[in-house]
């Protein structure tokens, strides 16, 4: 069984100058239920069907299984999803030992920007640059398949 560990923050200053590579992510859910999401995406022209289990206590880990698909299935299985499809471009950002996945959404999650690192261990120490704001791991309305039920616009 893969495992995921990851640690995910707000994003409070300038990333894209430091950004080596940007891709643009549909992403739709079969299930949105904690204990086993299922996600389509399309990244870049590429697709994908992601599995996740429901995360420990802290929100760090959890499993995790995915698997490429083509672009074509990712598309029809798009049209059987949940309502609420997310719209997002991921930035790659170094720093220091760890790569930053910086996602910058739209639609109506715009003006959200949530960077996510990933860890070999949760215990895992890394460098926090400067444009790196709170942190909001296990805070469940940061998880894409919440954002789709409850967007960003609709928090203010």
């Amino acid at each position: 069984m893969a495992q995921e560990i990851e640690r995910k923050f707000l994003v409070s200053g300038e990333f894209k100058e430091f950004s080596r590579k940007a891709t643009r992510i549909t992403q739709g859910y079969l299930s949105s239920v904690p204990e086993r999401t299922v996600r389509v995406r399309i990244k870049g022209d590429k697709g994908y069907i992601t599995i996740k289990g429901k995360g420990n206590d802290s929100g760090a880990s959890r499993f995790e299984w995915e698997k490429e698909i083509s672009v074509q299935e990712v598309q029809d299985l798009l049209a059987i999803c949940e309502p609420g499809v997310i719209d997002k471009t991921r930035y790659l950002v170094d720093s220091g030992n760890v790569v930053f996945e910086v996602d910058e959404f739209y639609g109506d999650n715009e003006g959200l920007v949530v960077a996510e690192v990933e860890l070999k261990s949760e215990e895992q120490n890394f460098d926090k640059p400067s444009w790196l704001g709170d942190e909001v791991t296990g805070d469940v309305r940061y998880y894409n398949s919440m954002l789709m039920k409850n967007p960003y616009k609709n928090w203010k």
